[in-house]
């Protein structure tokens, strides 16, 4: 059976369940043995570093696996389980229903995240049964891994051409790891999959809809499912705002700009601190710092401890440095920065923590799962070009614009030598009812972006968080504003009647 006739065959059967198709009332369901699954609740106990496990325990979650076929052209084949956690209702008198999350990614795990999310919901939370779900091929779920030596497989392609050659063989030969390792169910990674995955959950959850709460790349999954699923959605909240028409292995194309803007804000918040961190006493002193290292690093790679940090990587230093608007993330940023100034001029460097975190991530293989469910979703959704003449043409146009940002985000990854989506991309609904969520100046899920959506979806409500260089607000950033209108919605499961706007907390001088 085809994608579509499959996609044909789930929407008719969710037809029936729900009653509007009485002359085909007892046409048997293909995933009957998944819809009607009898799911075993038990203690969250996730393994040798169980700190994830302890949180969920202390807050009454239980944990489960739910079974899904590996490939919905073919239900009664292979199986796969989706580890998932929930935190049941206390209101039962005024439950509402399930209300599943996605942290992003993707690969994010977001088992996790229950705990956190019921306590910003605030009161509204006794009413949900708040479920987190990690993504097939994710954390506690059926795991793949492509045995990388990096969990990331965003590079920067170096100053020059011989760079470029380099960081091409590189993605050439993650690609190839893939293929080798876990190509019986690359062609499965997919956030199409992930949804039908949901909609298992759903049933087996006993639910006849569901709410959802995602963030970022989670946005994106969650206008697939209310696409694909229609009727079975409830209420919706995308944080961090996907631009489905954006979405695919290229899509950090076009925020350069809103890298440039949280970059030079977090300078200015640095010079502030010139006594703590010593980058300097204004904005441009702490910049020139900035380019002095990436200058080094293109001469001959720094070592940082026992990394070497080359040309394509120190790039992705900044990058990985610049989503988060808080002062812990910022000092963490300004650390490292300092520390790579002291390795550019020849000093011996012991990496500060956040440092030595990413670039471990970077440099070795202990993420490799992470790194490598990412990029086969992005893969597996959306075809890339492949043609590596394609990158080197976009890399030298956005070099001349923007020399630190511009290469990284347009440079050549694996998706360049992957094997094509088996489905087409879902054309996303235009009726979607949704709240909508971002900051002005998120550097990964751009402001445009979500404009552009709100745009699109009449019938959607944009929540705006004004003057805030930040990814993901609802219970994250701690905008009183925001969380009320994301909260009152969760609540009524009315829109607000006018868009909100929320002004970002004033920056605390030291």
């Amino acid at each position: 059976m085809t994608g579509f006739a499959a996609t044909a065959a789930l929407a008719l059967a969710g037809a029936l369940a729900l009653g509007t198709t009485p002359a085909a009332a007892h046409a048997p369901d293909p995933l009957a043995r998944y819809h009607h699954q009898h799911l075993t609740w038990k203690s969250c106990v996730l393994g040798p570093d169980d700190d994830t496990g302890k949180a969920l325990r202390k807050a009454g979650a239980r944990c489960a696996d739910v079974t899904v076929p590996l490939d919905y052209d073919d239900p009664d084949g292979r199986t796969v389980t989706v580890a998932v956690s929930r935190i049941k209702a206390t209101d039962t008198a005024h439950r509402v229903g399930a209300l599943l999350l996605n942290s992003g990614g993707p690969g994010g795990q977001t088992i996790g995240d229950p705990p956190w999310v019921r306590a910003a919901m605030k009161g509204v939370g006794k009413r949900y049964d708040v479920v987190g779900v990690d993504p097939r091929f994710v954390g506690r779920s059926t795991p793949m891994d492509c045995h990388w030596p990096t969990g990331s497989a965003i590079r920067g392609p170096g100053h020059d051409r011989a760079g470029f050659d380099r960081s091409t063989a590189f993605a050439g030969e993650l690609a190839r790891d893939c293929r080798k390792y876990e190509g019986d169910v690359l062609p499965y990674v997919t956030t199409r999959d992930t949804a039908r995955d949901m909609d298992v959950i759903r049933a087996a959850l006993g639910e006849r809809r569901i709410s959802y709460l995602g963030y970022s790349y989670g946005s994106y999954l969650g206008e697939v499912y209310a696409t694909m699923f229609p009727q079975r959605t409830d209420r919706v909240v995308l944080d961090g705002v996907a631009d489905p028409d954006r979405y695919g292995p290229r899509l950090l194309r076009g925020s350069e700009r809103a890298n440039l803007h949280a970059l030079r804000d977090w300078a200015a918040w640095a010079a502030a601190r010139d006594t703590t961190y010593g980058l300097g006493r204004d904005r441009e002193a702490v910049l020139a710092v900035v380019d002095r290292v990436q200058a080094a690093a293109g001469r001959a790679p720094l070592r940082v401890g026992g990394y070497r940090v080359d040309d394509s990587v120190a790039p992705m230093v900044v990058f990985d440095g610049l989503s988060q608007d808080n002062d812990a993330a910022y000092g963490d940023f300004a650390a490292a920065v300092r520390d790579l100034r002291d390795a550019a001029d020849g000093k011996p460097v012991d990496p500060s923590p956040w440092l030595a975190d990413t670039l471990g991530f970077m440099l070795t293989g202990a993420d490799s799962a992470y790194g490598s469910v990412q990029m086969a979703v992005l893969c597996g959704d959306v075809g890339a070009p492949r043609d590596p003449e394609t990158y080197w043409r976009d890399v030298q146009r956005a070099r001349a614009r923007d020399p630190l940002f511009g290469p990284v985000t347009n440079n050549i990854g694996p998706c360049a030598f992957w094997d094509p989506p088996r489905e087409r991309p879902t054309t996303i609904r235009d009726d979607l009812p949704a709240l909508l969520v971002n900051a002005t100046g998120d550097p990964r899920t751009v402001y445009e972006g979500a404009r552009a959506v709100h745009r699109d979806w009449p019938s959607s409500r944009l929540v705006t968080l004004r003057g805030a260089d930040q990814h993901a607000v609802f219970g994250v950033y701690g905008s009183d504003c925001a969380d009320a209108a994301v909260n009152a919605y969760l609540a009524t499961g009315r829109l607000p009647a006018a868009d909100v706007t929320c002004a970002a907390r004033p920056v605390p001088t030291p």
